[in-house]
């Protein structure tokens, strides 16, 4: 564990359609600030992942961003995070992210984030590590994965356990409560 509790946030480097992600994406900012944990994240300034950042700092949580070389551009490195870490590649991006934090939350995103999704729960089920995994749904965003992972279950391709390895949060409210346990030294 790191010596600030800390949260990896997986999301978007888009808002998406929806207003209500990029609100869900500001109210975790704020509510990691709210209850003295670190932000860990991609470093982007764009999108959610910006909308987080700027949250978090409002609310006076100590942010680290982590961005490989190749996106400082493309995803606008936001430089004036309490840490900012450039890495050569998206691998090496998301083993840091990951090495630096406590639990993972991810929030709506595309194929990045689904990507840094599956690598965690992956990484959780062949028993790499027992760090606690939240999908925050809002509004029902990650419920066709859900029946993805129940399908890949039912046909045989992993066991139920799979869909034990991540918590499904409906809100942020329900977000902060599953992550106290974990985050409270």
């Amino acid at each position: 564990m790191t010596p600030l509790p800390s949260v990896c946030v997986f999301c978007g480097s888009r808002n998406g359609v929806d207003p209500a992600f990029v609100q869900a994406a500001r109210d975790v900012g704020a509510m990691l600030g709210q209850n003295g944990w670190r932000l860990v994240y991609g470093a982007g300034e764009v999108g959610l992942m910006g909308e987080v950042a700027r949250a978090a700092q409002s609310a006076q949580a100590p942010t680290m961003g982590i961005i490989p070389t190749h996106l400082l551009t493309k995803e606008i490195g936001k430089r004036d995070l309490t840490q900012f870490v450039i890495t050569e590649d998206m691998h090496e991006r998301k083993k840091v992210m990951f090495m630096n934090s406590d639990a993972v939350v991810v929030l709506p995103g595309g194929a990045g984030t689904l990507d840094e999704f599956f690598e965690v729960l992956t990484w959780r089920q062949i028993g790499l590590h027992q760090k606690p995994i939240f999908l925050l749904d809002t509004n029902g965003y990650w419920q066709p994965l859900l029946s993805l992972m129940a399908h890949i279950v039912a046909q045989g391709f992993a066991g139920a356990s799979l869909l034990e390895t991540a918590q499904v949060v409906p809100d942020v409210a329900a977000l902060t409560t599953a992550l106290q346990p974990h985050l409270t030294r």
